[in-house]
């Protein structure tokens, strides 16, 4: 068999992509549909694009498997060879057989040997077209600082069919892939083995701003800065620009944010926000409900969402800033402390992590409600949509002129984009519930899932635990404008 073996394999795929393509220039020899030839032949090229996504990810871990077992043929031809001369030798040939550059080959070759020989589920998820090669490098980048059994346990958090998920939740495969590397992001950061204190501690010390020059007289100019200082410049440009649109304005909103931006750094003024700054205090956008600077009357709020005990100082489990994820404690609670002219007071539950219901029997949406969507939802519903909830529009999922409710179960977050879409075409949001987003039903009648906030259960002081054995129902915490200490309230539902 052997290299005719190959031979013919590949042979037969092409045949196989003839009649592909065939079908999709409508030159099949039976019509998808005869009744609607038209309508037939749109389905089916939907049918096809799915399929060929299956099979792009078999061959995509069907690459990754044959160049590591090339490397692994060619170390044992050459046992006594230098490594790092082998490895160029490996890499330089997988290279020019695949048109890649030194560099790209060579993330190729150590991505394929990750997949192969550490992550093996995530490998049978590539190979059965559950996942994307993206989706799997993803899984490669956040499991490259975890030990052994940290990334076992990332793996089956995504993964294992055992691992219990809400049944209207979109699994990792049915997500973009960088949507997927967010939310393995998030788990990543919240089940590290060493302190998020500790490693934020180390980006703080790595701080820097980068130039690289690009095409037609362009360049980039980026800063990686702690997360709250970034997103609060992020949205202080936004709530700037939104400021700035009307009828006489020409210049769309990515130019009115580059323009300020550019105004920003290139004033001669000498003010700073100093290092110890948070989001909500000096010259900086507000995260909880944040000033402006001292000219401005921007108010840019952003949520964190802070377990009550981290909160307390009792744990050191990460809290989730809005738009970027998983924050050290420290942080959070310097940004509450001084960042919040006002802090809304949350009912959690701390069996699963997730916001409880609140309602109402009028149709106007109070501010209460939109920021229990943004912590419900996280970003705009829509499958693969990463809108920042900030920037969406709150909208009743079932309209209420046909009877529906003003409560969380009825009302979805889409960003403006897809709360159009929602209105002038066939897409329609399905039904969502306390805690799950809606769903969406394509024109086609086709069905896909919207993502849903891992929610988790928060930590427990170990004092805490042995003192009081298990949670009480509800944690409940309440922090006013002006109180110059915060305090957490245990106690259980009414009866």
């Amino acid at each position: 068999m052997g290299k005719a073996a190959v031979a013919k394999a590949f042979e037969d795929i092409k045949a196989a992509l003839a009649v592909l393509n065939a079908e999709v220039d409508g030159w099949g020899s039976e019509p998808f549909s005869v009744a609607d030839p038209l309508a037939g032949l749109a389905d089916g090229c939907l049918d096809i694009l799915a399929g060929a996504r299956v099979v792009e990810a078999g061959f995509a871990g069907l690459k990754a498997r044959a160049a590591v077992t090339y490397a692994d043929t060619a170390q044992a031809i050459a046992p006594d060879a230098p490594v790092q001369a082998l490895e160029m030798a490996v890499a330089a040939e997988i290279g020019c057989l695949l048109a890649l550059g030194s560099r790209a080959a060579g993330a190729f070759l150590a991505a394929s040997h990750t997949l192969c020989k550490e992550l093996p589920p995530t490998l049978s998820a590539l190979q059965s077209g559950t996942i994307t090669w993206q989706h799997a490098l993803a899984m490669v980048d956040e499991t490259a600082s975890l030990d052994p059994a940290g990334a076992a346990a990332l793996e089956a958090h995504f993964l294992d069919q055992e691992v219990p998920k809400p049944a209207n939740a979109a699994t990792i495969g049915e997500m973009p892939a960088y949507r997927f590397k967010a939310k393995a992001r998030t788990w990543r950061e919240r089940h590290h083995a060493e302190s998020i204190e500790k490693r934020h501690a180390r980006g703080v010390a790595d701080r820097r701003v980068e130039y690289r020059p690009d095409r037609d007289g362009m360049a980039w100019l980026s800063a990686y800065l702690p997360a709250q200082h970034a997103l609060a410049g992020w949205n202080r440009l936004t709530a700037i620009a939104r400021g700035m649109q009307g009828p006489d304005e020409p210049r769309t909103l990515a130019q009115l944010k580059a323009d300020n931006f550019s105004t920003a750094i290139l004033s001669s003024g000498n003010t700073s926000v100093g290092a110890d700054e948070s989001v909500g205090g000096g010259d900086s956008a507000g995260v909880v409900a944040g000033t402006g600077g001292p000219s401005s009357s921007i108010r840019a709020q952003v949520l964190v969402t802070v377990p009550v005990f981290s909160l307390m100082g009792l744990t050191d489990e990460p809290a989730m800033l809005d738009g970027h994820g998983p924050i050290p404690p420290s942080m959070a609670r310097q940004l509450v402390a001084d960042g919040a002219a006002s802090f809304y007071r949350v009912l959690v539950d701390p069996r699963d992590g997730a916001p409880l219901e609140i309602g109402r029997t009028k149709y106007r949406i109070s501010q209460a409600m939109r920021n229990w969507l943004r912590l419900r939802d996280g970003k705009c519903p829509f499958p693969g949509c990463s809108n920042n909830s900030l920037d969406n529009e709150a909208d009743h999922i079932l309209a209420w002129h046909q009877g529906g409710t003003t409560g969380i179960s009825n009302l979805g977050q889409p960003c403006p984009k897809h709360h159009r879409l929602r209105h002038t075409s066939g897409w329609k949001p399905t039904p969502a519930t306390k805690t799950a987003p809606p769903g969406w039903t394509s024109p086609t009648g086709r069905h896909y899932k919207s993502e849903h906030q891992d929610w988790e259960p928060p930590h427990w002081p170990n004092q805490r635990q042995a003192v009081s054995g298990d949670p009480p129902d509800f944690v409940y915490i309440g922090i006013s404008p002006g109180e110059e200490c915060l305090e957490g309230f245990l106690h259980a539902p009414p009866a």
